[in-house]
């Protein structure tokens, strides 16, 4: 049994074990551990939305529902970080649909999208990369976030993708140079 107080020494494993066996307490300490990692992550695929914590709590459930049929093959910050990856590229998939249909609504009634301003202030610089990152397709950007929002190192970031070193680091490459050719009308005079 999981004892509150010597919580923190107890392993990843030692917690999985312990929900096995029906100790909620060790699931909702696996929770409290990564809670902030699997947000940001997903905060990173999909922008700060509502959705994140929804998708968030959806990670932890499914983890939660397969648990005996973790292995333990991979650290579980990994595993996780692997199912909020896939929820989220879920999300990705929806939002597109949902926007391909608002513009036929929108394209059909005959109204203009209005165009957006370039003015960046100091304080819109952050929200310019943000919206940056969120133009990326999502192959490159969950290369781009797992790397370096979330600093998972190549091979981490190949672990949870499914995917070869080599193509993490080109993707990674391609990431950055679409990621600066989006900036760079934001940030032209930067520098001069």
């Amino acid at each position: 049994m999981v004892n509150c107080l010597k919580v923190n020494k107890i392993t990843d494993s030692e917690l999985i074990e312990s929900i096995r066996n029906g100790n909620q307490y060790a699931f909702s300490e696996i929770v409290s551990r990564y809670k902030s990692t699997i947000n940001r992550t997903i905060s990173g695929m999909i922008g700060k939305c509502d959705e994140v914590d929804d998708i968030g709590q959806e990670v932890f459930i499914r983890f939660f529902r397969s648990i005996n049929k973790f292995r333990g093959e991979a650290m579980l910050g990994t595993y996780l970080t692997r199912i909020a990856i896939n929820l989220s590229l879920n999300e990705i998939k929806r939002r597109r649909i949902r926007n391909f249909l608002s513009i036929e609504n929108m394209l059909s009634d005959g109204k203009d999208i209005a165009d957006q301003s370039t003015n960046n202030s100091y304080d819109d610089n952050r929200e310019i990369i943000k919206n940056a990152i969120q133009k990326l397709s999502p192959k490159y950007r969950s290369v781009l976030v797992l790397r370096l929002i979330d600093t998972y190192s190549t091979e981490e970031t190949a672990i949870i993708l499914n995917l070869p070193i080599g193509t993490v680091l080109s993707r990674l490459a391609r990431a950055q140079m679409k990621l600066k050719e989006y900036l760079k009308p934001h940030f032209q005079n930067y520098g001069k």
